[in-house]
């Protein structure tokens, strides 16, 4: 799961926990898939070769390229989000950072920190939100659905367990 969670050093009450999404596609991977569709465009201009009808449909060609490479890349640098909840007995901070923009923060008192799980209504299914200060925001919307009813469950287990007085 794209999520880990992080035990202080031993004595220190709480938990830290890391979100971010799913990263399939790696270095080496989009070299392969760049050269790939490099080599499949070319197999029709092999009929090509020796008129003006190659010169003519070739940059259409490396455009094509050179588009496939700027939206991944751009779909990559947008996959660069990483939430950071950290929770104690005293505080839940909840920090996400963003790709382009300013970092997000949340703050709130653990004893008054509610977890919610919205089966329907929300942007994605069984959508996950934590309620506190007078505010409600969204956690781990990344993640797939199983993630997320998975990281519902865990949440709300860690909030109940270090409110407790």
């Amino acid at each position: 799961m794209p999520y880990r969670w992080q035990t202080p050093a031993a004595g220190e009450p709480g938990t830290e926990l890391h979100l971010w999404p799913h990263q399939s596609l790696s270095a080496r991977g989009f070299s392969i898939f760049i050269l790939s569709f490099f080599l499949l465009a070319l197999i029709p201009f092999f009929g090509l070769v020796g008129t003006v009808l190659l010169w003519a449909l070739l940059p259409f060609m490396l455009a094509a390229v050179g588009g496939i490479w700027v939206a991944i890349r751009w779909n990559a640098r947008d996959r660069q989000v990483l939430e950071i909840l950290t929770l104690s007995p005293d505080r839940t901070r909840l920090v996400r950072h963003n790709p382009r923009g300013p970092d997000q923060c949340w703050d709130s008192d653990t004893y008054w920190v509610r977890v919610v799980l919205h089966e329907a209504g929300g942007p994605v299914p069984y959508y996950v939100t934590l309620k506190g200060a007078g505010r409600e925001v969204e956690i781990g919307a990344f993640l797939s659905e199983d993630e997320r009813k998975a990281l519902y469950a865990e949440l709300r287990d860690q909030v109940r367990q270090l409110s407790r007085p």
